[in-house]
């Protein structure tokens, strides 16, 4: 499904002293099908934009398009729960969410409150468990005795398995060591492709929005204040230190290199062995 925000403020106790502009005139599209990194420090408006995503909150000026849905200050779309059902979101730790007495009946229950029968609950617990790297061994067990990475994967489970086009991470790495961290976005990332989802990441890190992303926004004080694609983005040092955000890691050594050896290595996202490749011609250049 397509993503449309239209010119979209939203304004939390608008007319009261408290009233605070968490997103102000913002405009973009996310095509159906695409990785999107939306990238900002805490109050940039990173939350408040991801919670219209599935009517959570709605706009006080402008409007959302949402694939056929449509939710403008005055409206919620009629088949809120269907829309709902589309977009799966997995917050900040997800496993804090989780209740039910079994993995089995945690995973079912989004599916089951949207009207899914049993039966079909059932394939799809089956379907989502290699998925998310569980077995079925774990079904029967609380899902309080497990592991805290397993803990997670239930929950992404669940969301998972309401069959969404669109899903939501909201710094789904959050709490995890490197190893966990790594496992978690290649998962995510296999799972875009596979199930060709729309993915819209909320993440600090730079490293996963130029490894995964095909688009970067980002936001500042509640304003859309770049946006592109990652190579274009990330090489743009001044500008990203002004709103506060670091390059990512790759990018700073290019510039070194580049700096030392007075040389020039165009960015294009390649991959660390393409790189290592095209420094070791330039050094033999310069022997």
């Amino acid at each position: 499904m397509d993503i449309i925000f239209k010119n979209v403020t939203h304004i939390y106790q608008p007319r009261s002293p408290f009233e605070h502009i968490a997103l102000k005139d913002i405009s973009l599209f996310i095509p159906s099908g695409s990785f999107v990194a939306v990238i900002g420090h805490t109050g940039s408006g990173k939350s408040t934009l991801i919670s219209h995503l599935n009517g959570l909150s709605l706009p006080t000026e402008g409007e959302i398009r949402i694939g056929e849905f449509t939710l403008t200050k005055d409206k919620k779309p009629e088949n809120l729960m269907e829309l709902r059902s589309r977009v799966g979101v997995v917050f900040q730790y997800p496993e804090h969410q989780l209740f039910e007495e079994s993995v089995r009946k945690d995973i079912a229950f989004g599916p089951k409150n949207f009207g899914v029968s049993e039966e079909e609950i059932e394939s799809r617990i089956r379907e989502v468990l290699p998925a998310v790297g569980l077995s079925e061994s774990l079904l029967a067990r609380s899902p309080f005795d497990l592991s805290g990475g397993q803990m997670r994967r239930v929950a992404i489970a669940g969301v998972l398995a309401t069959k969404p086009e669109v899903i939501v991470l909201d710094e789904p790495t959050a709490g995890l060591d490197p190893r966990g961290q790594k496992e978690i976005m290649e998962m995510f990332y296999h799972l875009h492709h596979s199930e060709n989802l729309t993915t819209v990441l909320v993440t600090h890190s730079m490293e996963d929005a130029l490894k995964y992303a095909d688009y970067v926004i980002i936001l500042n004080k509640g304003k859309k204040y770049m946006e592109g694609k990652p190579e274009d983005i990330f090489i743009q040092k001044e500008a990203l230190h002004q709103v506060g955000l670091d390059v990512p890691e790759i990018v700073e050594f290019i510039a070194s290199f580049e700096e030392k050896f007075q040389t020039k290595i165009p960015f294009h996202n390649q991959s660390i062995s393409q790189l290592a490749q095209h420094i070791a011609e330039q050094l033999r250049g310069v022997g």
